[in-house]
């Protein structure tokens, strides 16, 4: 990585043995839609009340890897990316890790999906709105209080700990992290502070691209060639190194209700090949949450972490 994630499949063109064989000795070796706050929600965004009860899971379901990286791409559907002309790197992705082909985002637009992410709740957000302030459970609190680090980081955020709502091609409604105002500001970093060296990583990284290379405001090619050459590096030296990548899409491109994204897993304890059981960005967190013994909060403990990919367990 450079420093300056059932009930509806989809049909892609998949890469032929040959080029996925070389694809994954190297992996292991501007149209969109615009999100704003006019844009009609197709669900009922969660609030931020616990959720009763549990889905419980046996100890040790899910590997616990020494690092993960989660990437957040922009309003794409699932069709428009794995398999597409236009994507071939993160293809070559889907074809070396696990390809989730029923894999969903909560609602429409883009904040509440991150925030959804993050916190295990929409937590009443269902636009755009800059500034949001909030409070409460989180990723990035859990895994402080557990001896574990976090550190979200952001393409063009203009310094550690920033609060703007847009500078550059930065945008706060893709950052939840700083929406938490409890977190230390060093948890808020711009994406030039990504490590050098992957091993000082913190335990969850969570990588957000700008506007462009994110594909909102530059089209599927664009973000890519940004994938590819910020992301093979670290996937290279995950294979060794006992780590992972997650790369998913913070919604689909139409505002349908469907909310269809591509979502991928690469990592050497993840079997290759697609999987149609149905994940969200709640199940995502959940995953995480049971990797490094972490109570589920909010929707994530009504979802199962993600099964039947690891090589290391189930």
């Amino acid at each position: 990585m450079a420093v300056d994630g059932r009930q509806v499949r989809r049909r892609r063109r998949r890469v032929q043995p040959a080029v996925a064989a070389a694809v994954l000795m190297a992996v292991c070796g501007c149209s969109g839609t615009s999100d704003n706050a006019s844009t009609p929600t197709a669900s009922t965004p969660t609030t931020g009340s616990s959720a009763s009860s549990t889905v419980a899971v046996a100890p040790g379901s899910v590997p616990a890897p020494a690092h993960v990286v989660v990437v957040v791409f922009e309003n794409k559907d699932a069709e428009s990316v794995i398999g597409s002309s236009s994507a071939p790197y993160l293809t070559s992705l889907a074809q070396a890790g696990a390809d989730f082909t029923d894999a969903h985002a909560e609602t429409h637009p883009s904040q509440p999906n991150y925030i959804a992410l993050f916190s295990g709740s929409t937590q009443g957000v269902t636009d755009d709105s800059c500034p949001v302030e909030l409070s409460g459970d989180n990723l990035a609190a859990q895994l402080l209080d557990a001896g574990k680090t976090f550190v979200g980081y952001s393409e063009d955020l203009p310094h550690e700990g920033a609060t703007d709502c847009a500078a550059g091609d930065y945008r706060r409604k893709h950052n939840p992290w700083v929406d938490f105002a409890d977190l230390p500001a060093e948890t808020n970093q711009p994406y030039s502070a990504l490590p050098a060296d992957f091993a000082d990583l913190p335990t969850v990284a969570v990588v957000v691209p700008d506007m462009c290379h994110d594909m909102h405001d530059c089209d599927v090619a664009t973000g890519d060639r940004w994938a590819r050459d910020n992301l093979s590096p670290y996937v290279t030296w995950a294979q060794s190194h006992d780590s992972l990548l997650v790369v998913t899409f913070d919604e689909s491109e139409g505002g349908d209700a469907a909310n269809h994204i591509a979502t991928v897993l690469v990592g050497p304890m993840v079997r290759s090949g697609e999987t149609d059981q149905r994940i969200d960005h709640y199940s995502l967190l959940r995953t995480i949450e049971e990797m490094y013994g972490l109570d589920p909060i909010g929707e994530a403990a009504n979802r199962p972490p993600i099964s039947g990919i690891w090589t290391t367990s189930d």
